[in-house]
């Protein structure tokens, strides 16, 4: 009886042999994947596991893994078993150049051309490196750096009667622009920069490297200029808001001295720029590149080579999308009226009904929710 049972058993272990066999020949990698996608059209990056209606990044790259024979499919369906972390949560509408994912996938043959194969052409992978088994790329990333593209009308004083597409922003503005994105800098008390923290949170304390307005340049008719931003992490909304305060201060709506006072314990009404425009362009992996990324087995985690795939991605699916979007539902336009409603003197009397006000309007496009309070 015994060895019946045993020749069994060895008979049904044969078929899971060839499947072992061939998982050998591609045995499973830590690897990360370097993303660049338009966001318009998803609800953000993060997969909503039995939520269909909603569509996601994570969703259509999945499904892409799955079918070019990465990942079997029971690690679509429960991504911790494949190890799966993005380094940054882009929410609804908000796109991405250099989005970074770590998870363990079979090293198959032209593996990139094959995922690429079941993607939808405004998703690319561009990149693909090895890392260490550990490695997971929220938490061993560094920075982070964002860009947000503008109409630059945007920044036209509200006493003057702006024509859109015969602005064109004088070098004065920009200087001033400038002035005010570089008061962001060092580490502040964002807590009037998004929603649900107190000011005595200690996470609201947040780390910016960097923030700057770069030349302006003409597309379709319309000046837009490009903000970047470079900070450790971020909170849901806190660039939008950043921008969104910039832009009241340089139209006339608020006073310089405002900035200082949203650092302070007191609510402050910050307006929230529109979503549209808000690209992750890039996450930086500082420590992790000087401990293994020349240790003989290990790549830095730089993407130099792939900068011109990244560039040609940014013309052909991202600026387009932003412009047309711009143009179509004049999205900072729109928004540009709710200024008006916000009570930049009053602290925390009245906001409420300022806010429900402009909710309508800029709550549609997205945030940015990147850090580990959003994801």
């Amino acid at each position: 009886e015994e060895n019946g049972h045993q020749n069994k058993r060895l008979k049904s272990d044969a078929g899971e042999e060839d499947v072992e066999d061939q998982n050998k020949r591609s045995p499973k990698r830590k690897i990360v994947l370097l993303m660049a996608y338009s966001g318009k059209g998803y609800h953000g990056m993060q997969r909503n596991v039995g939520s269909s209606q909603f569509k996601t990044i994570e969703d259509d790259l999945v499904s892409a893994l799955v079918q070019s024979g990465c990942i079997p499919e029971n690690h679509g369906e429960d991504m911790k078993k494949m190890s799966f972390q993005r380094c940054a949560r882009t929410d609804k509408g908000v796109s991405a150049a250099g989005q970074i994912v770590s998870l363990k996938v079979r090293l198959i043959d032209d593996i990139l051309e094959k995922i690429n194969n079941h993607l939808p052409s405004h998703i690319r992978i561009l990149g693909l490196k090895r890392v260490t088994g550990g490695f997971n790329s929220k938490n061993k990333c560094d920075a982070r750096t964002y860009s947000y593209m503008l109409p630059t009308f945007a920044f036209a004083h509200k006493d003057h009667d702006v024509q859109e597409e015969v602005y064109r922003l004088d070098k004065e503005t920009l200087e001033k622009v400038n002035k005010l994105l570089a008061c962001y800098k060092g580490t502040h008390n964002f807590h009037n920069f998004t929603s649900q923290k107190g000011p005595r949170d200690p996470s609201a304390k947040r780390y910016i490297m960097e923030m700057y307005c770069g030349e302006p340049f003409v597309r379709e008719n319309i000046e837009f200029a490009v903000i970047k931003v470079k900070g450790q992490s971020f909170m849901m909304h806190q660039i939008r808001k950043m921008i969104g305060l910039v832009i009241a201060i340089v139209k006339g709506y608020a006073a310089e001295s405002i900035i200082e006072r949203s650092w302070g314990e007191e609510k402050v009404d910050v307006p929230k720029a529109p979503g549209l425009g808000l690209v992750l362009e890039r996450v930086h992996f500082e420590k992790y590149n000087r401990r293994f990324g020349n240790d003989g087995l290990h790549e830095p985690l730089e993407w130099t080579e792939e900068e011109e795939k990244i560039a040609i991605f940014k013309e052909q699916y991202i600026y387009p999308t932003i412009i047309n979007t711009e143009r179509e539902e004049k999205s900072m336009a729109n928004w540009l009226n709710t200024l008006s409603i916000h009570d930049f003197n009053s602290s925390a009397v009245g906001m409420q009904a300022n806010n429900k006000n402009s909710k309508n309007s800029s709550d549609l496009e997205g945030s940015d929710g990147c850090d580990d309070d959003s994801d």
